[in-house]
């Protein structure tokens, strides 16, 4: 598919992932679409009709998501179910209606069963739950790439899902609701830096293994997605790698050049021990492979905190 020209409707389109997307789109000559939710409720059904018919894209990329940090989705679990089954279901079936080009829904690695050992295949998304906290936001995102599966199936709608690792880079939030592990070890670092201290205490469990995939490499995954994939399989967009918390500590004290101790208060349960996406049917389908490096990613993210910090 040839996206120049396009017009292509982002919702999220000013979230975290949303503004790296945008500008890559725009690169490309496509012409993105993003929106306020306070314009547009995508819990609504009369806010998404209305969406569509003003805008009648020819191209849909669904990033819009509730969704938050663990404490977030510990206290949550009902509304974030509600919220995100509407806003998929709505925006899935007026693309249908609206005759799009193709829908691509953004998912999430946490949707994988607790049971799924790394690298984690595709084929094994419906192989048990997903891990608390996880719970209902990893299900509804099943739900969303089901939806898909069943309108190509009964419709023929064009639809595709991705599955992402955990994101970080420049443009990410630091509310409370939101905030990624990530952006917070920076604001920490830098912050105990600042305040001369030769120590900071981090919760969670350093042993654990995360794969994080920038999230410009993660937008350019999308993009490659939109123009050469058609096919139903939901596909994993990661890195490839994953890297032990307690190294991750180390990368993130140089790249802030934090000289102090990080102690881990361990006796916090933060889910499965390793989660390591298998990358090989992105290359494979569409050629993505993440170029950025998570050193080289966290020296632009540490930049990009430095440059903003005032307004965040």
């Amino acid at each position: 598919m040839d996206i120049d020209g396009k017009k292509v409707l982002v919702t999220g389109g000013n979230s975290f992932l949303g503004k790296s997307l945008v500008p890559l789109l725009e690169e490309k000559g496509a012409e993105p679409i993003s929106f306020s939710s306070r314009d547009y409720n995508l819990t609504k059904e009369k806010d998404v009709e209305r969406l569509f018919s003003r805008f009648n894209p020819a191209i849909v990329i669904h990033l819009a998501v509730d969704c938050g940090g663990f404490k977030y989705k510990t206290k949550n679990p009902g509304s974030i179910f509600y919220n995100n089954i509407l806003m998929n279901s709505f925006v899935q079936e007026y693309s249908r209606i609206s005759e799009v080009e193709k829908f691509v829904g953004v998912g999430s690695y946490n949707a994988y069963p607790e049971s799924a050992n790394s690298p984690l295949k595709e084929e094994d998304l419906w192989l048990g739950h997903p891990n608390e906290p996880n719970y209902s936001y990893g299900l509804v995102k099943r739900i969303m790439a089901l939806q898909s599966q069943l309108y190509r199936q009964q419709y023929g709608f064009n639809a595709l899902h991705l599955m992402p690792a955990n994101l970080y880079g420049p443009n990410y939030t630091l509310e409370p609701k939101s905030i990624r592990i990530i952006p917070l070890l920076i604001k920490k670092m830098i912050e105990a830096k600042n305040d001369n201290k030769e120590e900071i205490e981090l919760v969670g469990t350093k042993d654990a293994f995360r794969e994080f995939l920038y999230v410009g490499d993660c937008a350019e995954a999308i993009i490659l997605a939109t123009e050469r994939y058609n096919k139903t399989d939901p596909v994993n967009i990661g890195y490839g790698k994953a890297i032990r918390m307690d190294d991750l500590g180390e990368k993130i004290k140089e790249a802030t050049s934090f000289l102090g101790v990080i102690k881990w208060q361990e006796s916090y349960i933060d889910g499965q021990p390793e989660r390591i996406l298998d990358t090989s049917r992105a290359e494979i389908e569409f050629g993505f492979k993440a170029k950025t490096s998570l050193g080289e990613g966290l020296k632009k993210t540490v930049a990009w905190y430095l440059s903003h910090k005032a307004v965040l």
